[in-house]
Formats: structure tokens, sequence, C-alpha cells
């Protein structure tokens, strides 16, 4: 499952080149930051948010499969994450994870299977 987790869903309204930075992110069950950056690179797609005071101003990384929904008109991406499965991902330092194979690996499992410390499955 976790081959796909670095992709969007075809669902998801993803429009390659689609600038998405600044765009509010809403969980399931309210929002959670910022897009600071993003990546459309097939295989390798995720979002930086910037969770602002939400859980401390840290930022964190989300692959580009927990995305649902893109409101362009709206400028919101939507994940189906909660709050609390976000703030519970393994710890993202953008000097550091942005290009770590082991942490990509270990977000991947993260969200490919649903949060395994007690989240609901994906």
């Amino acid at each position: 499952m976790t081959e796909n987790v670095w992709s969007y869903q075809q669902t998801a309204g993803h429009l390659a080149g689609t600038d998405l930075i600044g765009f509010k992110v809403e969980a399931t069950d309210g929002s959670i930051g910022k897009v600071d950056k993003h990546s459309d690179e097939v295989g390798d797609a995720y979002l930086v948010v910037d969770t602002g005071v939400w859980i401390f101003g840290k930022e964190v990384l989300l692959p580009a499969s927990t995305v649902v929904r893109i409101d362009t008109a709206e400028e919101k991406v939507y994940v189906d994450r909660t709050k609390e499965q976000i703030k519970d991902a393994p710890e993202f330092h953008r000097d550091k994870h942005i290009g770590d194979a082991g942490y990509r690996e270990e977000l991947g499992t993260y969200y490919g299977t649903g949060a395994p410390f007690g989240g609901r499955p994906a």
C-alpha cells in the first residue's frame, strides 16, 4: 500500500503545475495550517505544511496520497487524516528530512497503513 503514498489520488483534482503555496490545509476535523512547499514529482509528491501555532509552529510533511480534494477557487487542500493523526506522524525537520530516504520510508509506512499508533486505517 505504501507504493502509492507519494502520488495524488486521481479523484483529488490535482493538476500538475498548480501552485499550492499559501493554500489552507483542512484535516477531517479542522484547519491545520498552510502549504509552505510542495512537490508534483510523479511518485514523490508531497506537501510541507506550516502548522503555525497549532503544534507550536512546526512543519509537517504530508504525502500526496493524503489529499482528497483541492479547491482552487477557495485555495484549500483537504486531507483524509485527523489533526491528531497528523500531529502523531514522525516528526519533520526540513533541513534533515527533505531528501532522507529512511524518513520517507518511515513516513510512507505511517500514512500508507493509516497511522500504526492507533489511528484509523486509510
